[in-house]
């Protein structure tokens, strides 16, 4: 691909029908593009369920018995429920941890117990997900003290009419079909469930959480204008992997963009997520000349501490090609340690567990030029159909 001087990412969107087509991307630029729009469209979506929400979640017992809360998912809707728990459990004062379906179906019974009361917040965008269907059918079966909301892009999903046939424990929570990706990657699907998720965390406090996502919106609209030239410009080196790293909620954020990397370039860029601390036990020999390594900087004085050490020893070692730091500070003392700091438009106590949509947009960029750049058709960048949309052809066992 030629340099291209203008947003690479307008570019893109510029393109008529029929260029979009022969280039494989009809969808996934544009959803990109879409997320800081939709996201107040979810917002104003959930806000006319409210009470419903308020409802159920008060059957479930948030508010005084504190049920343990399990955040479920596969894939990237896993990594929704990882970027959202630190945020629930700050907000609602519980236990919660993010479980894979993929594990649950295998260990139901070790993850629930008949005499305890759980809440189970289900995300997907298809809401067809094998596992995902069979988890929730299975609980609902065999553990009445657990409550279930499911969130999904799909208002025809076998999810929802699950939830249908059981309106007493189970609540559907449907968002906008625009959001429900027609690409292969999960992108505004991703950001707008975890924008629901994060509505929930808020619930009782929601105009807060308004306020809270007018500066996620706008730091959103300030990345898709300056990122896409420098994404374009790190797809041109053509890396062969790259590294992820996050904290807290950051770390869900890290997760996902190690997926999106790897996934849109059909494997061509292997990728991996890693915790500040937990590179250096083996992971960070992986790191060579051909490495992209991206640090998502937090705010929290005592993470940053150890993520600044890390970068500084990253530098000093002479690993990767190329560092990139996302901050959520303009004044931050990152100067000499990345070749490109991404610093966010947002305000000086913004939360870190309130960032993942916005920082989970660098992931998505890094992951679309690299798509382009090798060669690949964004919108389904796996033409063997080694992965696909929805995960089909799983066998359910009792």
């Amino acid at each position: 691909m030629a340099k291209i001087l203008a947003n690479p990412l307008q570019q893109i969107l510029e393109l008529n029908q029929q260029e979009k087509e022969l280039k494989g991307v009809t969808h996934t630029a544009a959803e990109i593009f879409q997320q800081p729009e939709t996201w107040k469209r979810t917002f104003e979506l959930c806000e006319t369920r409210k009470p419903e929400i308020e409802a159920f979640l008060q059957q479930a017992g948030i508010t005084e018995q504190r049920p343990s809360v399990l955040l479920v998912g596969a894939g990237s809707s896993d990594y929704i429920g990882r970027s959202l728990a630190v945020l629930l459990r700050r907000c609602w004062q519980c236990e919660v941890q993010a479980v894979p379906s993929t594990d649950l179906l295998l260990e139901l019974d070790q993850y629930l117990f008949p005499q305890r009361d759980y809440l189970i917040i289900s995300f997907s965008r298809s809401g067809d997900s094998p596992e995902g269907v069979a988890v929730l059918r299975q609980a609902l079966e065999r553990f009445p003290r657990a409550l279930h909301l499911v969130i999904t892009c799909n208002a025809q999903a076998a999810m929802a009419r699950v939830c249908a046939e059981h309106p007493e424990r189970a609540f559907p929570l449907l968002l906008d079909d625009a959001v429900n990706d027609r690409g292969l990657a999960m992108t505004s699907s991703f950001t707008n469930m975890l924008v629901a998720g994060q509505y929930l965390a808020f619930i009782h406090d929601a105009e807060a959480y308004g306020r809270t996502l007018e500066w996620m919106i706008n730091a959103g609209k300030g990345l898709l204008a300056e990122f896409p030239e420098t994404a374009f410009g790190i797809a041109e080196k053509q890396l062969t992997r790259a590294c992820f790293i996050g904290s807290n909620a950051l770390a869900g954020v890290a997760y996902e963009s190690a997926l999106k990397l790897l996934e849109l370039t059909g494997g061509q860029v292997v990728t991996m997520a890693q915790s500040t601390l937990g590179l250096r036990h083996g992971p960070m020999t992986a790191i060579d000349s051909n490495t992209l390594f991206v640090q998502f900087l937090s705010r929290e004085p005592k993470w940053r501490s150890y993520e600044m050490d890390l970068l500084k020893e990253i530098q000093r070692k002479k690993l990767a090609a190329m560092r990139i730091i996302i901050d959520p500070d303009q004044g931050g003392k990152t100067a000499g340690l990345a070749d490109h700091v991404i610093r966010l438009n947002l305000p000086g106590k913004f939360p870190d567990d309130c960032r993942p949509p916005v920082d989970v947009i660098t992931g998505q960029l890094l992951g679309l030029f690299a798509s382009l750049r090798s060669g690949l058709r964004p919108d389904n960048p796996s033409p063997s159909g080694t992965i696909s949309r929805v995960v089909a052809g799983i066998r359910i066992y009792p």
